[in-house]
């Protein structure tokens, strides 16, 4: 590793890269932990931020869009910056980032750009299709389902992996539980993934509550799927086992990809994803870290650590932590423990509760919880909470 010179006197500069849960979290905290001259910015091409864990409340109309939605602008109040730009090329030997708007100098960096959304690497997803890994996507599925009166719902993973891997089975259970009030009887939800089991990070508990929560609301679990393509004409689906479905309406979790630029200066692993240590989110540089979906971590069960918000979240708090400790020489330094938990929405005004220790060894020790009112309810009070919290 190299790692920048002792702290001086002078302020220093640390980079953001990406306005999502991580970005967020770890600019407010090093705000509130480094004091001027130190500065702070921000680098994100878009001007909004959406909660995605409420991405499939707006599908089912629980939710309206602009009532998850937050200006990064907001952030500026509390002694940020925001560059809003995209970023073109991180040169890691000379300290420097580029953006379609300018070349700028960093004393830290912390990457957390998350992952890109790639349907056309599926075969016939593009333009067929719908989705709910954006908020566009969830309130153009929104429109969708409103004009959807009976027929058969496909939702299949195309590829892993992919982040938040609740959604999927989140999804097959909202959309059942709509469906039953609107239309009882009238449409059918099959949900095709590449996995052995649901959920299997979690491990097998997990999977056997979600396949039992799935069939008793009748929904068709269709497990070791991995889809080979789609056609776009009659909406079939073809498998690598050389099996086929025909589905009325196709709802997909896209296939996922690193973004391109971290390939730029060598910060990637062979499949595009940034290696971290574990315990501290430190790369190979000295001075860069990265946070979140984009990142490879591997657990002690030889699966990768799920993407999903909550890991970013907590990641961010320790980065940001330990780069104010090194810039001040004061404090004791924070690791990542691997905690996280999770709402699975499961319709009908319940959710279930997964939580756990996903570095633990020899492998993740999670617990996942029986759907419930009270559980379903902690999610709204969370969603709250963090959205006033933050911004």
């Amino acid at each position: 590793c190299r790692f920048p010179p002792q702290a001086r006197m002078s302020g220093k500069t640390i980079l953001i890269l990406g306005g999502g849960i991580g970005g967020i979290v770890t600019a407010r905290e090093l705000r509130r932990q480094l004091g001027p001259p130190h500065r702070i910015i921000v680098i994100e091409k878009n001007s909004t931020h959406s909660f995605p864990p409420s991405y499939l409340w707006v599908v089912v109309g629980w939710r309206k869009p602009e009532a998850i939605r937050r200006p990064l602008a907001a952030l500026e109040k509390y002694g940020i910056e925001l560059h809003h730009a995209a970023v073109q090329n991180i040169d890691a030997a000379n300290n420097t980032v580029e953006t379609d708007r300018a070349r700028l100098p960093y004393d830290y960096l912390v990457v957390a750009l998350g992952t890109e959304l790639d349907p056309a690497a599926g075969p016939g997803l593009a333009g067929t299709a719908r989705s709910f890994y954006t908020l566009d996507q969830a309130i153009e599925l929104n429109r969708e389902i409103a004009g959807f009166d009976h027929g058969s719902i496909g939702i299949v993973v195309s590829r892993m992996p992919y982040k938040c891997p609740p959604a999927p089975f989140e999804a097959a259970l909202l959309l059942e539980s709509y469906f039953m009030r609107r239309n009882p009887g009238a449409v059918r939800i099959e949900l095709f993934t590449p996995e052995a089991t649901p959920l299997a990070v979690a491990g097998p508990d997990a999977g056997v509550m979600i396949g039992e929560l799935l069939r008793r609301r009748g929904i068709i679990l269709h497990t070791g799927r991995s889809l080979r393509s789609v056609d776009p004409a009659t909406r079939t689906l073809t498998f690598e086992d050389g099996s086929t479905a025909g589905v009325d309406l196709l709802v997909a979790v896209p296939p996922h990809r690193p973004p391109l630029v971290i390939r730029s200066d060598g910060l990637a692993d062979g499949d595009g994803w940034i290696p971290v240590d574990p315990r501290t989110l430190r790369t190979g540089y000295g001075n860069i870290f990265a946070i979140g979906d984009i990142t490879s971590i591997r657990l002690a069960n030889g699966l990768p650590m799920p993407k999903a918000g909550v890991f970013a979240h907590n990641e961010a708090e320790v980065v940001a932590h330990n780069i104010a400790r090194e810039i001040s020489a004061a404090g004791i330094a924070k690791e990542f423990t691997g905690s996280g938990f999770c709402f699975l929405e499961t319709g009908n005004g319940k959710a279930g509760y997964v939580s756990g220790n996903f570095l633990a060894s020899p492998s993740p020790d999670v617990a996942i919880h029986e759907p419930s009112y009270a559980y379903h309810w902690a999610k709204v009070t969370f969603e709250k909470y963090w959205l006033w919290r933050w911004f």
